[in-house]
This record gives structure tokens, C-alpha cells and sequence, in this order.
């Protein structure tokens, strides 16, 4: 074999081995890929949600609120006398039944739609108002309607309804804020008219109680 030809074999075995080593790095890092596990689903946060989560561990958390439970508004502390929980096309919101030490009794709803709503509504007996039209004037404010519908709702505790049942609702919303809200459980025809006040989350304290919950009644 003349020096020529032995140049040419040796550079095609060099080159064989170099192709060699390309593939077999290839295969190893298929194999790896294949063996790996696929990633996790990933879980995207909300970049404007507030820091709900420091303010629960400090203050409780009143989407967990219960009968039974002590929740302070504004420094006064109620009980927690009954719940109820409402579901209209898979949207769902809570109100709470609660008393302070006077006896007063009040509503405290709980929503997220989607930042952590909470009104404290006071129930207004004497109310001779009906909803259905566009505005409504009532004790010096203007409201505008807001929502309505109907919807289903559990209760829990004391809050004279039956254990499950549906109820029409009508809310009106003043330019101050102020809130307006109708609602009419069951087959009645008569209207409950409550006031209603939004509040602050640094306004509710909540003050879980131990035990077991409690039965509707």
C-alpha cells in the first residue's frame, strides 16, 4: 500500500470514528429524554390579586367563616348564628347570620368576584320599597339597579329557612357606594330589604371556634 492510500484509510477511520461518537452521544441523550419525567402542570397566579393570604394568617380567614365562629366588625364582635350558601349557574357567594351582645342581628356576605368582597347588610323592616325598576330613591339616596336572579342555597345553623331551598334576589348600587339588596326565599311573595356597606379587609377579624358544624335549623 503506497502512502497515499494509507493516508486515505486513516483519515477514513478517523471519520468513522468521529461519526461513531456523534451517535452514540445522540442516542444517550434521546434515551435520558425518554426516561425523564414529563413536566408538572403548571399553575399561573394572579398578578393583581392582593395579598390575601398574609392578611388571613393575621386576621383569620372569612371565606372558612362557620356557626360558631366569632368574627369582630369595626371593633364590635358577633357570633356566627347561622350560614348560607348560595349557587346560581355553578357562581357562588356566602352570607353569615350574625348577633352581637345587644342582640343585633345582622347579614355579613362573603364574595370573590373575583377580589374578596365583604358588605355588611342591615335588614330594614319598615322598608316599603319593591325592586323591578331601573332606580329607586330610598332614604335620601338614588339607586341604581345592579343584578338579579335566581339561585339555590344551603343553610347551615340557625337561620330561620329550611335546610335547602331557592330564593329571588334584586341588588341596587348608589354613586356613595351605599348598596340596596331585595331577596324572597322560597314561594313567598314578600321582600326583605336590607341595607348594605362595604367593607374594609382590616375591618373583619375572625375568631374560629372548635367543633363540629352545626345542623340547619
Amino acid at each position: 500500500m503506497n502512502g497515499s492510500a494509507a493516508w486515505l484509510v486513516a483519515g477514513l477511520g478517523c471519520l468513522l470514528g468521529v461519526v461513531g461518537v456523534v451517535i452514540a452521544i445522540w442516542a444517550l441523550q434521546s434515551a435520558k429524554r425518554r426516561s425523564a419525567p414529563p413536566p408538572g402542570p403548571v399553575h399561573g397566579t394572579d398578578p393583581f390579586r392582593s395579598h390575601d393570604d398574609d392578611a388571613d394568617a393575621l386576621r383569620g380567614d372569612p371565606r372558612r367563616l362557620k356557626p360558631g365562629d366569632i368574627v369582630e366588625i369595626r371593633g364590635t364582635s358577633y357570633g356566627v348564628r347561622g350560614s348560607l350558601r348560595f349557587d346560581e349557574g355553578g357562581w357562588s357567594w356566602t352570607e353569615h347570620l350574625i348577633d352581637d351582645a345587644g342582640d343585633t342581628k345582622r347579614w355579613l356576605s362573603v364574595e370573590e368576584d373575583p377580589d374578596l368582597e365583604l358588605v355588611l347588610w342591615t335588614v330594614v323592616p319598615s322598608a316599603t320599597v319593591t325592586p323591578g325598576m331601573p332606580t329607586l330613591d330610598f332614604e335620601g339616596r338614588r339607586y341604581v339597579s345592579d343584578e338579579s336572579g335566581l339561585a339555590r342555597y344551603t343553610a347551615t345553623g340557625t337561620t330561620g329557612l329550611l335546610p335547602t331551598g331557592g330564593v329571588r334576589y334584586h341588588d341596587y348600587t348608589a354613586p356613595d357606594g351605599a348598596l340596596l339588596s331585595f331577596e324572597s326565599y322560597g314561594d313567598s311573595v314578600k321582600w326583605e330589604v336590607s341595607r348594605g356597606e362595604k367593607l374594609h379587609r382590616a375591618e373583619v377579624l375572625v375568631y374560629p371556634q372548635a367543633g363540629p358544624p352545626a345542623k340547619a335549623g
